[in-house]
């Protein structure tokens, strides 16, 4: 597991979410949105996932794990490879399912005081129509991209 600098670890704190790569039974990588809800200095990432498709069945084969986010207007970002562990329903305790919920509110109130602003955005909550999460993706970074230009850092 590799330890994550400071810079990286409050980068990925600030994502209302991450693009998830992994591989499927043909060697295709499969991306998909999802929000961390957790993620500590250690290296270790915890993520949510509301469905039960492609990313669970990817990993359940193949344990290799892509996570990607960037800041268009920093023009920054990073990328961790790791490997994953599946977290089934039943097993998910109680603290982690009320961060999920905590950040879900935290993007509502988020979406309602842009909207006050008058900024625009998608008409309703979509976070709210989310299903309950299904099962937690534990994440163990062993490689840090820094995505950034050289010249712009």
């Amino acid at each position: 597991m590799k330890e994550l600098a400071r810079e990286v670890l409050h980068f990925f704190q600030k994502q209302n979410f991450v693009i998830v790569t992994t591989i499927d039974d043909n060697g295709i990588p499969h991306s998909s949105c999802k929000g961390i809800v957790s993620i500590d200095p250690e290296g270790k990432l915890y993520l949510l996932d509301v469905y039960t498709g492609s990313t669970q069945k990817n990993l359940r084969k193949r344990p290799e794990i892509n996570i990607t986010a960037v800041d268009e207007h920093r023009f920054a970002g990073f990328c961790m490879k790791g490997r994953a562990y599946i977290v089934k329903e039943q097993e998910l305790n109680e603290d982690i399912l009320k961060l999920w919920k905590d950040k879900i509110a935290g993007r509502v109130s988020h979406r309602i005081i842009k909207k006050i602003h008058g900024e625009k955005g998608h008409p309703a909550h979509p976070e709210i129509l989310l299903p309950h999460p299904k099962y937690l993706i534990s994440m163990e970074v062993e490689e840090i991209i820094d995505l950034t230009p050289r010249h712009m850092k």
